[in-house]
């Protein structure tokens, strides 16, 4: 059974950091790309980050960019996304998801259940 299960959300003051992790079970991640995405409420899904399988090619979104690092530990079978210098605008829940293919766009067959990171003073 594929499974996805994201943790490291938190509250934090703005300019902090926060690392998020995604642990993959019921497949190699390894073979796959991972992307992150965030969701803010009343808004629609964003696509932050994005890791490719085959060369390790990462992707971010201009909002995140010089900011946020995603990297892969394939013996831990696990993704993460290092966040610094957080802004109130990051506030969202953020989701990991796997697929095929690198992008920033929703189209990914599994996702996990979401972290909530709350950027505040």
């Amino acid at each position: 059974q594929v499974q996805l299960v994201e943790s490291g959300g938190g509250l934090v003051q703005p300019g902090g950091s926060l690392r998020l992790s995604c642990a993959a079970s019921g497949f190699s991640l390894d073979h796959f790309a991972i992307g992150w995405f965030r969701q803010a409420p009343g808004k629609g899904r964003e696509g932050v980050s994005c890791i490719s399988s085959s060369d390790g090619n990462t992707y971010y979104a201009d909002s995140v960019k010089g900011r946020f690092t995603i990297s892969r530990d394939n013996a831990k079978n696990t993704v993460y996304l290092q966040m610094n210098s957080l802004k109130p605008e990051d506030t969202a829940v953020y989701y990991c998801a796997t697929g095929l293919i690198a992008t920033l766009r929703p189209d990914y067959a599994y996702w996990g259940q979401g972290t909530q990171v709350t950027v505040s003073s």
